[in-house]
């Protein structure tokens, strides 16, 4: 089975296949088909992006012509998938540097309720039809759907651009478009059609009456009507950043700040300084940071909507057996282990069959191994919700910046795996794996730096370690602090809070917090800032809570020496009143002093003072 449009040898000179395809239907088995066509991708050598959901696959492959064509064959034999309108063209090189099989909930970000492409789509226009109607002067208005950067490249003759930076834009900027132009025929345009698929029936729910889609978009327009009523270049998403009607690789290149596609005049301006800026782009430095730090703010609400640990997902959670737990039966190990866990609830578990080694379940008298490891298995996981709405300071080629919110998990524990930082966060930079270097506790806001790599992380994390990090945190807290300045240095340790507020365990670790009160407030409050001089954990919450001072809203140190069993506050209930406010420390690969600040929230503090 080929693709009508494949040509049987590539054209000379030019040995690479590329091919783009989707196709909107029903898939199921996502994290299988995830696996297995990665692994095909390696076997045959093909680069890449597949995108798989539930309401389709999209694919961009680039490699040897006979490999890519036994790569196609094998998806349209997919009873699920069928017959796939691939579009193909030829380049000199590898146009992709990896491979990524994602799965994701849309193949096309769009963010519409009731747009399913899989069960109801605009009538398409084919290429050579659309042609047709342009050489007749047909009244209709040809409507480019795609981002503005790639308008500029070049576009039908007398085209409207809808006007957008992302597709998901798109909605708003419909509501915009002239009230007339509801009663005439629209003929919109992507590069391959997908954005189309979804982009029809959205307008005919905004009352849009004679709608058309290009079919196979530019590309198949290009392929069989070549450059006719079309001006200029195609972009494209991969290393070759646009094609020309011949669908061959051009001069352009692409901006490495801001990805905005160049023409060869505009790599002859002066305002081209590679790989700084471009004349799209051509900024302060100050400048450009807050323009790369609002894009991502923009990225990190799409991958938050919805929470990723808001959709049912299988978890499995590891459970490795020490030494001292060797040769005793499973049961009675897991017991011992997880005070927390109700016998009961084991039992239920085996009876499940959620206790597994590897892939098999096992019986709760197995008796176990030094080193083994168990999984339990919660098929339908779904965790409790957080606040995503991280905020972004700084980023570089070393280190990540945040405004953590709260309740927010630094990173996967407990009840929350998905819906953590560093969860989100692996999302947003992936295939780069971002690591922590400190932390803050998931009720606490505030400064949170990164690693962006391994080497990076080694260094930065000494310095934390040595205590050479400044930090400041502010505090609101019950009852007013007698002195202005104070410290606490009562050791923390297992048994720091197991007795009350006034007890110290003499066996814990020396930590010691310096404070000063910034305000006292008619309320019987005061806010307080903390300088933690070592690194216990809860240390500050501890202090404040040792000194009969506890923070306002903890869940777990409270007034009156009181200590309640919870962690994480849910997102309903009100804050904890701990903040981050300051971090000043050396940057891993200059050696420079830098300093990153997180302004107060609202919340932080009462409105009247003493």
């Amino acid at each position: 089975m080929m693709s009508s449009s494949e040509s049987t040898q590539p054209p000379e000179g030019l040995p690479i296949a590329n091919i783009a395809a989707y196709k909107f239907v029903s898939i199921t088995g996502l994290a299988e088909r995830r696996s297995m066509l990665r692994e095909r991708c390696k076997d045959l050598g093909l680069k890449g992006t597949i995108l798989l959901s539930p309401e389709g696959i999209n694919l961009f492959l680039a490699g040897r012509r006979s490999p890519v064509s036994e790569f196609v064959n094998e998806i349209q034999i997919d009873a699920e998938i069928g017959e796939l309108d691939v579009k193909w063209s030829y380049s000199e090189s590898q146009p992709f540097s990896r491979t990524l099989v994602k799965v994701k909930q849309e193949i096309i970000a769009f963010g519409v309720d009731g747009i399913a492409p899989g069960r109801s789509t605009s009538p398409k226009l084919p290429a050579k039809e659309l042609k047709q109607w342009l050489d007749e002067g047909r009244p209709i208005t040809l409507l480019d759907t795609r981002n503005d950067y790639e308008v500029r490249l070049g576009t039908f003759e007398g085209a409207v651009p809808i006007g957008v930076d992302h597709f998901r834009d798109f909605p708003a900027a419909v509501e915009e478009l002239p009230e007339e132009m509801k009663d005439q025929p629209v003929v919109m345009f992507c590069t391959g059609g997908i954005r189309c698929e979804k982009a029809g029936p959205m307008m005919e729910q905004a009352g849009f009456r004679s709608i058309f889609q290009l079919e196979g978009g530019i590309l198949k327009y290009f392929e069989e009507c070549g450059d006719a009523h079309y001006d200029g270049d195609c972009f494209v998403f991969d290393q070759r950043v646009a094609v020309d009607p011949d669908l061959r690789e051009t001069d352009t290149k692409q901006c490495f700040s801001c990805q905005a596609p160049l023409t060869l005049e505009e790599q002859q301006s002066e305002l081209y300084e590679p790989p700084v800026s471009c004349p799209h782009c051509h900024e302060s430095s100050q400048e450009k940071m807050q323009r790369l730090l609002r894009y991502r703010e923009e990225q990190m609400k799409v991958i938050a909507s919805p929470l990723p640990g808001s959709k049912p997902y299988e978890l499995r959670r590891p459970m490795q057996i020490a030494a001292k737990h060797a040769g005793r039966a499973l049961r009675d190990v897991l017991i011992e282990m997880f005070p927390g866990v109700s016998t009961k609830e084991w039992d239920d578990r085996f009876r499940l069959g959620r206790i597994v080694f590897g892939n098999e379940t096992v019986l709760p008298d197995r008796i176990v191994t030094a080193g083994e490891r168990y999984e339990n298995v919660k098929p339908e996981a779904v965790e409790p919700n957080v606040n995503a709405d991280i905020r972004f300071l700084y980023e570089d080629d070393a280190i990540v910046v945040v405004d953590k919110p709260a309740p927010l998990p630094m990173h996967p524990c407990g009840r929350f795996q998905r819906n953590s930082l560093t969860y989100l966060l692996n999302e947003l930079y992936a295939p780069q794996v971002v690591r922590i270097v400190h932390r803050l506790d998931a009720n606490t806001t505030g400064v949170v730096v990164l690693a962006r790599t391994r080497d990076v992380a080694r260094k930065l994390q000494p310095q934390f370690a040595r205590g050479e990090v400044e930090k400041t945190y502010i505090a609101h807290v019950h009852g007013h602090p007698p002195s202005d300045e104070f410290t606490c240095d009562a050791p923390i340790g297992s048994g720091s809070v197991e007795a009350g507020a006034r007890e110290i365990d003499e066996s814990g670790l020396a930590s010691l917090t310096r404070f000063q009160v910034r305000d006292r407030f008619s309320d019987g409050t005061a806010l307080v800032e903390a300088m933690p001089e070592t690194g216990r954990t809860n240390q500050i919450r501890l202090h404040l809570w040792h000194l009969g001072h506890p923070i306002i809203g903890d869940p777990t140190y409270q007034q009156d020496g009181v200590r309640e069993n919870r962690q994480t506050l849910s997102v309903d209930e009100p804050p904890m009143r701990l903040h981050a406010v300051e971090l000043r420390l050396r940057h891993p690969t200059t050696g420079t002093p830098i300093r990153f600040e997180s302004a107060l929230s609202k919340s932080m503090g009462s409105n009247t003072s003493l």
